[in-house]
Parts: structure tokens; sequence; C-alpha cells
């Protein structure tokens, strides 16, 4: 998997000289993202019907944690439109920036970030990408369905929190340790608005466990080849699908799991394409094209 964007670190912002618009995603490691790839794709098909796109493009950088707040200063100085922030900055510049859209308060994170007149302004489009990716994928809608949760970290809070306001039927967390798992499910009790809350192990699997629920997967098991599945999904009720946040590898034990079971089932790769073009709508106020990002994401993962 390669991308032809090089990768930056601040010290290029010293003599940073673009001319045009420019956007970045900012993690820690960041030489895996194929962001710029799926972006400068929509970008290009942006500027057939607009010209002004020709001067815009999507730029990434390594940016260690303790320097997230020097960065986001030099990127607002350097007039940089947007940026996306990924593994570690989500819930570090939480605290950071000028201002919180509403839906993303209860998250606690945010991963894309607009510049404004009085400083950053942050929002999460991991809700909407999750939801988006499992519509397309799966045909499935989170809304009015039982949704099994796996893991109680920050990506988990994210995906808990998307289900909740898409109006989930049920949400039951998934998570081995105990004291994670309540804590999750203490924050998420002021935007249940009623939605019935439920933690368990995954490996003491309660009776009343729903059927036909979707399965997601929030952990980050399955990254490597000798991690072990979250949960065993044979031993669950029979779910309606299984997504996974993870896309690379494109097929984790749990998916492999489904598969043989004959679970519908798919990656977390619609989830980041949906993600972003949530987000470069918010940076150019337009409609942005999903079929350009997804054939530079597939490309990108291929190369």
């Amino acid at each position: 998997m390669a991308t032809n964007e090089p990768v930056h670190t601040l010290a290029d912002l010293d003599n940073w000289n673009f001319s045009g618009i420019a956007l970045a995603v900012l993690g820690h490691p960041i030489k895996h993202s194929i962001s710029p790839a799926m972006h400068n794709a929509a970008l290009a098909e942006l500027t057939k019907s607009d010209k002004q796109f020709a001067t815009w493009r999507y730029f990434r950088f390594d940016v260690p944690p303790e320097d997230l707040p020097r960065a986001l200063e030099l990127l607002r100085a350097k007039n940089f439109r947007g940026l996306n922030l990924t593994v570690p900055h989500k819930v570090i510049a939480f605290d950071r920036i000028a201002a919180i859209d509403p839906a993303a308060q209860p998250i606690g994170a945010v991963n894309t970030l607009l510049a404004t007149d009085n400083g950053w302004k942050g929002f999460n489009t991991d809700g909407h990408g999750l939801a988006t990716g499992i519509r397309t994928d799966l045909g499935l809608d989170v809304g009015g369905t039982d949704i099994i949760l796996l893991g109680a970290g920050g990506a988990a809070r994210g995906g808990a929190v998307a289900c909740l306001q898409n109006k989930c039927r049920s949400l039951w967390i998934a998570n081995r340790t105990v004291a994670n798992r309540d804590a999750l499910l203490k924050a998420l009790m002021p935007v249940a608005n009623g939605i019935p809350l439920h933690g368990f192990d995954p490996a003491n699997l309660p009776a009343e466990l729903p059927a036909s629920a979707i399965v997601i997967n929030a952990t980050s098991a399955g990254l490597k080849d000798t991690d072990t599945p979250p949960a065993d999904l044979a031993k669950f009720p029979r779910p309606a699908g299984v997504y996974d946040m993870i896309y690379n590898p494109p097929q984790t034990k749990l998916l492999a799991q489904a598969e043989q079971l004959g679970i519908p089932n798919s990656n977390g790769l619609s989830m980041l394409i949906h993600q972003g073009a949530k987000a470069l709508s918010l940076w150019t106020q337009r409609e942005v094209s999903i079929a350009a990002m997804t054939n530079a994401a597939k490309a990108a993962m291929k190369s």
C-alpha cells in the first residue's frame, strides 16, 4: 500500500510556500495513510466542473502528539483550510481548538477541523462514515437495529455515539475489561435518550443477546496476524451482518469467520471513504465524488 504524496513534518512549514488552498491529514505515524490519494482524486474530479479547485491540494504530516498544539497554530498561520486528524490526535485536539460542532461533543473527539476567523472548528465525521459504510456494504441501517459493539476505547465511543444518534434499537457493548466497559456505558447514558444500553464480556454471552444484530468491531484486534479475534461469532445468535472498522488487512480473522459462517461482512474501507467525503464536503461546500474516492482508495490499497 502506497501513495505518491510525501510525508511532511513541522520543519517543512518553516519554508512552506504552497500558493493554493492546502488541506492535510495529521497522524503519528502517517506514512500508511491513503487519505491523500482519496482526497486529491476527489479534488481532481471537482476541478472538472469548477476550476477553482485546481489550486487545492491535500497533504500528510507526521506530527508526534506532544507537537500537536504547535502544529495547529502553524498550520492555521500558513492558511491551511482544513485538517483531518487520525491516531493519536482525535482526543488530544478536542480541548485545544476554538469551537466544537454540537454533534461531536458527546464523542469527546474530533477528526475534522475547519479554519474559521476565530480558529479551528472541530467536527467528527467518523459516525457518518460508519453508518453510511454499513448501509453501502451490507445493505443494513443502524437505525432501528440492535447493535453489538466490540470494544470500549476511543473508536468504540465514536461508534457507539453514532449508533445512538442514528436511533439504533439497542446497544450492546462487549469488552473484557469491566472498568472500561462500565465507564463507556456511563458516558453514553446522557445521549442514549431511552435506547437500552447493555454491557457484557465477549467470553460470557448473555442469554438475551439479540439475533439479527449488526456486530461492529471497534477494537484493534485484527491489525496483526497474531491477534486473537475480539469475539467468537459462532457463539453469537446469528447476526444480520458483521462490520470491522479495520481496513488493512482487508480481511481480519473476525471477517474470515463471518465469511465461513455465511454472515454478510465488510471491512472499514467504506467508513474511511465516507468520513473523508463528508470532511471534504465541509471544506469545499460541494458534493464530493464517492466513486473517485473509492477508486483511488482501492488503487492505493493495492499499490
